[in-house]
């Protein structure tokens, strides 16, 4: 089995976290035989170091832009010149090259470039080629949720049984509370784990995040009462962040995990104002680590966080404030068994099963 471990090189944010969970445990099974490949000029060797004992990395240097400028229409190079021969090539990032022999399966995230184009960085605006034609071609297409797989079918009109849900998982590190917090600090070098309540916002700092709401929703909390915001996760693309003096906003930068595991389970609430989602993994890591969730009220956040995450309205920035407002009042007030129990539920194991079954069905034909 091929699989496209290119989000494995560099920092990982939400695709990357999902092909190394994956592969790490699909890696060992007898009835995967797993070789990895990148999409990538220069990073072969960060892939050989990014991957489990017993998968190797095999992988020509190519472009990706060019690459994925070619596939747009259909062109080559087909993925077993990447790769080598292999059965079955999983495309884990919205792409699935051509192939010459080997059966397609194509994971699809989200169906952000379309509900949501103005939201792209640049450089994926080739999704609205490349995934249409992916699924069509796909014996089998994976979606993180159910919410996603209907949209899904309802955009591109395939059969329901090509469509398959993997549910993502969570490491069984989040359920551990950090005995002795490491040291984290924001971009400055100051700490933040010392200081006021702060309700935290996890991922990149992209259009789509509505990171803008929070702001305003802090510009709204009643007098000395807002807590500090604490953005944890790279720059991402599109308008800056704009914050005045007068509020409390920090940014850490990308974090290791380490780090990531204690500012979530020392926070007041996780915050997730997004206007579209296709999983939100922050959800269900802020809920094994004990951390109340506070979420945009979408379909499938609610598919994710269930019963135990507070659900606002998207772009609400008064619903937000008050929200905001109650969090950093009742901190550490809340039972966080039950959110807990839920986000066990969901295992990188049950995710490899379901994967290794599409791979499956993808090899005797869909």
């Amino acid at each position: 089995m091929g699989i496209d471990a290119t989000p494995l090189i560099g920092q990982r944010t939400g695709v990357g976290r999902y092909v190394h969970a994956l592969v790490g445990a699909l890696a060992g099974r007898p009835s995967v035989d797993l070789r990895a490949t990148a999409f990538t000029l220069r990073g072969r060797r960060d892939l050989a170091a990014a991957l489990p004992p017993g998968v190797p990395a095999v992988a020509r240097p190519a472009p990706a832009r060019l690459l994925r400028s070619s596939w747009s229409r259909g062109g080559p190079p087909p993925v077993e010149w990447l790769c080598g021969r292999v059965q079955v090539f999983h495309g884990t990032n919205f792409v699935l090259p051509p192939r010459r022999r080997a059966a397609g399966v194509l994971t699809v995230h989200d169906l952000g470039f379309l509900h949501l184009p103005e939201t792209l960085a640049a450089a994926n605006l080739v999704y609205r080629d490349l995934v249409p034609r992916g699924v069509r071609e796909a014996a089998v297409t994976l979606t993180p949720t159910e919410t996603v797989r209907q949209e899904v079918l309802a955009e591109f009109g395939v059969s329901p049984g090509r469509v398959l849900v993997t549910p993502l998982g969570v490491d069984d590190r989040w359920f551990a509370a950090p005995g002795d917090p490491p040291s984290v600090l924001d971009a400055a070098g100051r700490p933040v784990l010392d200081g006021p309540p702060y309700v935290l916002f996890v991922g990149s700092v992209e259009p789509r995040k509505g990171l803008p709401t929070l702001v305003e929703a802090l510009r709204r909390c009643p007098a000395g009462s807002a807590p500090r915001l604490v953005v944890a996760g790279p720059a991402g693309w599109g308008t800056p962040l704009e914050t005045e003096a007068s509020l409390d906003v920090v940014r850490t930068g990308f974090l290791g995990d380490e780090q990531l595991h204690a500012l979530v389970a020392g926070a007041a609430a996780l915050a997730l104002p997004s206007r579209y989602e296709g999983f939100g993994l922050p959800v269900l890591e802020a809920l094994a680590a004990g951390t109340p969730v506070l979420a945009s009220d979408l379909p499938v956040l609610r598919e994710v966080g269930g019963d135990h995450a507070s659900y606002l309205p998207v772009g609400d920035a008064d619903a937000w404030a008050a929200a905001l407002t109650a969090a950093a009042e009742v901190r550490g007030g809340h039972d966080p068994a039950p959110g807990r129990s839920w986000a066990r539920r969901w295992t990188w194991d049950a995710c490899a099963d379901a994967t290794e079954a599409a791979y499956a069905r993808a090899a005797l034909g869909g």
